[in-house]
């Protein structure tokens, strides 16, 4: 199985030693960060520091004026975290090295584009927005994801792209000084928290035959025991009609279900028509369509015929759920990538590695992921490296 490893730009620019080091540790591939969201770093064997704060969601290298010159919403540029083409810089590098590179591209999640445009927003139940998550049921907003997936899936050099959070985000959401678990939230109160109620969303819900102000009202009613008894460990798509009543969640099901494939069609089609032909195009997934977040609730037999494979978060013994729901609905080359967590303090167990990998090809994996070869100590990579030796993953 091929596999590959994530790294930010900032992994490799100015650590002349990174790509060789990545390369020894048995993979072929690097998913490399063109288009990602604010985040704090460490960086624990740079030679110039230890963390990087990226401000904002951005683009690592420099956008096309002219492609972006008439749109209402554009990617912004990074600052001093990823300066110039940063993205060009490390993908030369790791080139250099051997290994083969694919952009990384996250879509709906930017806290930024919420705050300056605050009407793309998610706004939930309650009417409350969520900056970080723009509603993709906005035309303004639909059109500037498709646009960044090509812009920042095909830059020079790639062999493919790995889009992240091609559909609907929601509350779940890792936030400066977060103060959001003294109410636990399972599944399915999830689900009822993340429906948008913006005028687009509402208009939807309409279309379809509910009354967007009961279906508003009903979702409060829902989640009211929630906030009196501590939280709701409810999960899956039975407990959210329990919670909603069938109808009002079938409602909910369509609408998003059919937002999140017109933009996970178009945006794999907008990214194809810009790349040159073999251009390999995967989507970060979850096989329970109406799950929101980074790895996006897809149909697994729609995903298989739009785009060439998914991305599948298996940590922690999540492999057969991920990847036995796409058994039968791809082709010979469909890919289906087991993702891993391997940075032990981030709840990775990178000591498991070969025997994971084992059992995620025995469920039909075809490919590996591994997270993140920049943020894994010495001892981490270390052990994917011996993992990756005792399995038959690693050529």
């Amino acid at each position: 199985m091929k596999t590959s490893v994530f790294l930010y730009p900032w992994d490799v620019v100015g650590d002349p030693d990174a790509p060789a080091r990545v390369a020894d540790l048995g993979v072929q591939q690097v998913t490399l960060a063109s288009a990602y969201h604010s985040t704090r770093a460490l960086t624990p064997r740079h030679p110039r520091r230890r963390v990087v704060t990226a401000e904002h969601a951005a683009v690592l290298y420099p956008p096309d004026s002219a492609r972006w010159a008439g749109h209402e919403l554009r990617p912004y540029p990074a600052g001093d975290w990823a300066p110039g083409d940063a993205y060009g810089e490390a993908a030369r590098a790791l080139a250099a090295a051997g290994l083969e590179v694919h952009s990384w591209v996250i879509l709906a999640h930017s806290s930024r584009l919420g705050a300056e445009h605050p009407a793309t927003s998610v706004v939930n139940a309650y009417g409350d927005r969520y900056p970080w998550a723009p509603c993709i049921a906005r035309p303004v907003v639909s059109a500037y994801l498709v646009e960044l997936a090509a812009e920042a899936a095909v830059r020079p050099g790639a062999y493919g792209v790995e889009l992240e959070s091609c559909g609907w985000y929601g509350f779940g959401h890792l936030h400066a000084h977060d103060k959001t678990a003294g109410i636990g939230l399972g599944d399915a109160a999830q689900y009822l928290m993340s429906l948008c109620f913006c005028t687009a969303c509402r208009e939807g819900y309409a279309g379809l035959g509910a009354s967007p102000d009961e279906l508003a009202a009903a979702v409060r009613r829902a989640l009211e025991p929630a906030w009196a008894t501590g939280g709701s460990a409810e999960a899956g798509r039975a407990a959210v009609e329990r919670l909603l009543g069938e109808d009002l969640a079938a409602v909910t099901f369509d609408w998003r279900s059919g937002v999140a494939r017109t933009l996970q069609e178009t945006a794999v089609a907008a990214v194809r028509a810009a790349a040159r032909p073999g251009f390999q195009v995967l989507l970060h997934a979850d096989p329970e369509p109406y799950r929101a977040g980074a790895n996006v609730g897809v149909e697994p037999a729609h995903i298989l015929r739009v785009a060439d494979g998914v991305v599948l978060p298996c940590t922690g013994g999540a492999a057969q759920a991920m990847l036995s729901p796409f058994a039968g609905h791809g082709t010979e080359s469909s890919v289906l990538a087991a993702n891993f967590n391997v940075v032990s303090g981030m709840g990775g167990n990178p000591a498991g590695l070969a025997e994971d990998a084992e059992r995620a090809r025995s469920l039909g994996a075809t490919e590996l992921r591994l997270y993140h070869a920049g943020l894994a100590s010495d001892a981490d990579l270390a052990a994917v490296a011996e993992g990756l030796r005792n399995s038959r993953t690693g050529g």
